[in-house]
């Protein structure tokens, strides 16, 4: 009895590896020949517990293979946009290494990560850094990224880009635009260039940019070829940058 269940066993993991669904594949035993491998891979399984730990290590090792490819897939198939866009501002523009990172002004952890990336700006000469306005928090969100990307008219942006990312607390119209007199800003001009339909454009470009490469939140780095949601520290951006310059095929 033994022998003919490792043999329906055998058969149906044939069939599978044959390139039918496992569901299929146990449609082909009947009734009997069922119940007795279902008992013997939990017999198996309980005498061998280890075996989940190893199927669940490869089953996140295939999505995570999976989720990577995809998203090499979806950098190269937007790398103009990701990389060369117009209305973003851009440091060190003739890097040899893009790194572009998805923020709102309003994202705790954007805030967080901001010495880091101010530490690789300074470090990093060779980074091509593309600042992505992504406001997905609110009214408020959408202002500061609008008075941010106005500031470009009056050379100002990065100043006001780390004023509004210093603010630990939640942000509001009035703070916004307290920041921008603080950084040496024309207030009414800017509010003059936040209406601009360049501003505009820039953002709704943004927006559908996330939405294709299916980013969700804030922040998410694009280093070369390689997609970073969430916070990173400083020896993580340089060990991708390093994997990048080496290894980026869109690059």
């Amino acid at each position: 009895m033994l022998k003919r269940c490792l043999g329906a066993v055998a058969a149906a993991l044939i069939l599978v590896a044959a390139g039918m669904s496992p569901a299929t594949a146990q449609s082909a035993l009947d009734d009997g020949e069922k119940a007795e491998v279902e008992q013997i891979i939990r017999d198996y399984l309980l005498a061998n517990p280890e075996l989940l730990l190893q199927v669940m290590e490869r089953l996140e090792a295939k999505q995570q293979a999976a989720a990577r490819d995809q998203a090499e897939r979806r950098i190269a198939e937007n790398k103009a946009d990701l990389f060369e866009a117009e209305g973003d501002f851009v440091v060190n523009p003739d890097g040899d290494v893009p790194l572009v990172e998805f923020f709102d002004y309003q994202c705790g952890y954007c805030k967080r990560i901001l010495p880091s990336v101010q530490r690789l700006l300074a470090e990093e000469p060779g980074v091509r850094f593309v600042f992505k306005e992504f406001p997905i928090l609110g009214p408020v969100s959408t202002f500061a990224a609008k008075a941010a990307l106005a500031s470009r008219q009056q050379g100002k942006y990065l100043e006001f880009h780390n004023a509004l990312m210093s603010y630990r607390q939640g942000l509001s119209e009035e703070l916004v635009m307290a920041a921008a007199a603080h950084v040496g800003l024309d207030v009414e001009r800017l509010r003059i260039d936040m209406a601009s339909a360049d501003v505009n454009a820039t953002i709704e470009a943004n927006l559908r940019l996330a939405q294709a490469m299916g980013i969700r939140g804030t922040p998410t780095m694009v280093i070369g070829d390689t997609l970073v949601p969430g916070a990173i520290n400083y020896e993580r951006m340089v060990e991708l940058v390093a994997e990048a310059r080496t290894n980026c095929r869109v690059c």
